[in-house]
């Protein structure tokens, strides 16, 4: 007898084994740590080999039909991950969840938010019934997910105006923001609630875009219809240039719109000045185009109080023998 030839489909069963473990390790780790039942029979494992490695721990039940591979815990990726596998095909991650996924949000508490043609439910999963077009899906991180112009859309029916806005104004920052896409989001959106909040961001996104100089004459209009202390205008502080300073606060005011700060190297400068100036002693606030049009009130009664009010350092050295006051 040919023990070379009976030890061949053996050796051959287990390679097959081995390699089928491989691909499988290699899926969920694409999928952050999750499977579904349909991805597991496809790999050759039958339902008893299925019930046998979850009563060993080897895979441990999220939602039903889907699996967490080795570890008992999903990352936060991997729950995403295992809400769109367990709402079936053609589930996006959408909504709240889907603004965290793209970055311009913080992930929510509440339950992954799903987007599907059945509309079918699972526990800790919210699942909203609509259709979504191809131009409207995306892939992040190997999680299916809608578009940024289509998650921005689904966010005006569940956010309020002030959350929309920043959530909005991320995906400007990011360079995510595609008027186009969002314009025929909106036409294919006709009657949703979402057209009127939506709208408003998008009209206001297109106005003239302001110059640092007419940013800085309408700052100077402002500090002269309140009556504001003259402030000395772009003058050298710590060696940076100060769009206005008020010396004896040790007050400095930088106007600037979004428009100064699209690209990483300014926004990591201007910060790395702002923390500069504070551990020095100056206090430092930032006045946008947008404050500037719709909270001058508010722009100007928080300078007065910066003014008016004495800094922490200040009373201690007013208050210590020999002390006197900053000028």
């Amino acid at each position: 007898m040919n023990t070379r030839l009976t030890a061949r489909p053996g050796r051959e069963r287990l390679r097959a084994a081995a390699r089928r473990e491989r691909e499988l390790a290699q899926l969920a780790e694409r999928q952050h740590g999750a499977l579904s039942r349909a991805q597991l029979i496809a790999a050759g494992l039958g339902p008893r080999t299925i019930r046998r490695r979850v009563e060993a721990a080897r895979l441990h039940l999220v939602h039903r039909g889907v699996y967490a591979f080795g570890g008992e815990k999903l990352s936060r990726r991997g729950r995403w991950m295992a809400a769109v596998l367990a709402c079936g095909e053609g589930a996006l991650l959408s909504h709240r969840s889907g603004a965290a996924l793209w970055g311009l949000a913080r992930s929510h508490d509440g339950p992954v938010e799903i987007s599907s043609p059945t509309g079918r439910g699972r526990q800790g999963i919210a699942v909203h019934e609509a259709g979504v077009r191809r131009e409207e899906r995306a892939v992040v991180a190997g999680i299916p997910v809608t578009s940024v112009a289509r998650t921005l859309f689904d966010l005006a029916e569940v956010l309020d105006e002030v959350e929309l806005e920043r959530t909005f104004e991320e995906a400007d920052r990011l360079r995510l923001l595609d008027m186009r896409s969002i314009e025929k989001v909106c036409a294919w959106g006709h009657g949703r609630h979402a057209l009127r909040p939506i709208r408003s961001l998008i009209d206001e996104a297109r106005e003239p875009s302001w110059t640092r100089s007419d940013l800085e004459d309408r700052f100077q209009r402002l500090c002269r219809k309140h009556d504001l202390p003259p402030a000395q205008t772009n003058v050298s502080v710590l060696g940076y240039e100060a769009d206005a300073y008020w010396p004896r606060a040790k007050l400095v005011v930088e106007v600037d719109g979004w428009s100064f700060h699209h690209h990483r190297a300014a926004f990591e400068h201007d910060r790395a000045r702002d923390a500069a100036m504070q551990v020095a002693g100056y206090r430092v606030i930032r006045v946008t185009h947008r404050r500037l049009v719709r909270e001058p009130e508010t722009i100007a009664a928080q300078i007065r109080d910066l003014l008016t009010v004495t800094r922490p350092a200040d009373s201690a050295r007013k208050g210590a023998p020999g002390g006197r006051a900053a000028t």
